[in-house]
């Protein structure tokens, strides 16, 4: 059983939230005891006196720490958490960090009165960004979304889905996905890029969405499939129809990618539940989605991502049904849907308080929607977000005790710094 090698860099000393429901049944890697005997909170999985050993940027073993003093093994690096947490690294599992300009005076439009729908209505809302996001230069684009991703490292976040849905045609679309990856090749951070075409329809096709939907299908979503590893489609009443939506889904599907769905937000449209029935990842806002939809969702194993800075920036009244969700088991993940109009959100932190605050979540699924349930989110479950022998060594450490804490306070940063594949992150 021991594969312990001394060429591991070892964490000790931590107060460790596995986010792995089967903690329990974690073995020591020396003495084959079950670390599960030291957990004092089962649902946050919390391990104490247990190191984790990391080698090729995977997680090797676990080991209770008396049995390393005990052998007197040495290691090629120590790293000493002295009552720290220690949690999986954070997961942000809807963005949308890549796009040009602001829209500050929406934001004021609507304090003075103005909803979001009329706001579209009159060219403004994502038409707006569209036009800033095609004139700005991709380097123009790349040091803009720098400055959000550092804001999002800065809390312990070690993954984070980027979706285009500003550029709505070929050229611009394509520009978006490159800026998105290239974050992932210049910061420590793994980027999920999804295509997000169907956002709403591009200036070219006013009055005609069919005709965008089209576009969308025959040019956009061929000639991104290698750029981007998700299709996503905003089915509402100022964006695209449940057959539109379809389309888009099957399109993708022909191509191998993943599906996923701003659905539900503000009205009922029934676009989570097809989603989920075409087999989709994830079906994001869920504000109206009804009970029998949740049904659908638990069965067919779909995510729901809520994004209670949506919720809040648009000052909505209809909260997700989280009763529902819960009776149905389906996986909530939480994210920041950080874009310039609805959640110009920059702190995933604070969307876990959200949850819990305005939602009715418990601290544990708040954390567990950063962590494990944004990991299936984004279908990278067996890989991350997670505490797990084999899964990557993606960390976040923090100056707190208890895992509740990290979304009790507001306005501060606890982290005391994040380990992306084992390495310590800097940016």
């Amino acid at each position: 059983m021991n594969s312990i090698s001394g060429h591991e860099v070892v964490f000790r000393g931590f107060n460790i939230a596995t986010m792995d429901p089967n903690s329990a049944e974690i073995k020591c890697e020396l003495s084959g005891e079950p670390l599960g005997g030291l957990t004092q909170q089962l649902e946050y999985g919390t391990l104490n006196g247990t190191a984790i050993g990391v080698e090729g940027g995977k997680i090797k073993w676990l080991a209770l720490e008396r049995e390393l003093d005990r052998n007197e093994l040495t290691f090629a690096q120590t790293v000493n958490g002295e009552g720290k947490l220690l949690t999986p690294g954070l997961i942000d599992c809807h963005s949308h960090l890549v796009f040009g300009g602001n829209r500050a005076s929406e934001w004021e439009r609507r304090l003075n009165g103005c909803s979001y729908e009329e706001i579209a209505k009159q060219g403004g809302g994502i038409l707006s960004t569209v036009s800033a996001t095609r004139a700005a230069t991709e380097e123009e684009l790349f040091q803009t979304a720098s400055k959000r991703i550092k804001s999002l490292l800065g809390e312990g976040v070690t993954t984070v889905e980027i979706k285009s849905g500003y550029g709505l045609d070929l050229d611009s679309e394509l520009k978006m996905l490159r800026v998105a990856n290239r974050l992932g090749s210049e910061f420590p951070v793994s980027v999920e890029a999804t295509l997000l075409a169907a956002h709403a329809v591009a200036p070219e096709f006013q009055g005609n969405p069919d005709g965008f939907i089209q576009h969308v299908c025959d040019s956009i979503i061929p000639q991104s499939a290698e750029s981007c590893s998700a299709v996503d489609a905003f089915c509402e009443t100022i964006a695209f129809n449940l057959a539109q939506t379809e389309r888009v889904f099957e399109r993708a599907k022909q191509f191998g990618l993943n599906i996923k769905v701003h659905a539900e937000q503000l009205s009922h449209t029934g676009a989570a539940a097809l989603a989920a029935n075409m087999g989709a990842i994830s079906a994001d806002h869920l504000e109206f989605l009804s009970d029998h939809d949740c049904a659908t969702l638990g069965r067919q194993g779909t995510v729901a991502t809520l994004l209670p800075g949506a919720f809040y920036c648009l000052n909505e009244k209809q909260k997700p049904p989280i009763a529902a969700l819960r009776e149905n088991q389906v996986p909530i993940a939480i994210a920041t849907d950080s874009n310039p109009g609805s959640s110009p959100v920059l702190s995933l932190l604070l969307m876990g308080n959200m949850a819990c605050n305005l939602f009715g979540l418990t601290p544990c699924e708040a954390i567990a929607g950063m962590t494990i349930n944004a990991a299936r989110a984004l279908q990278l479950d067996q890989t991350i977000g997670s505490i797990k022998k084999d899964k990557q060594a993606d960390f976040a450490t923090w100056h707190v005790h208890s895992p509740a804490e990290l979304v009790y306070s507001i306005g501060g940063n606890p982290s005391a710094g994040a380990y992306k594949l084992g390495e310590r992150t800097q940016f």
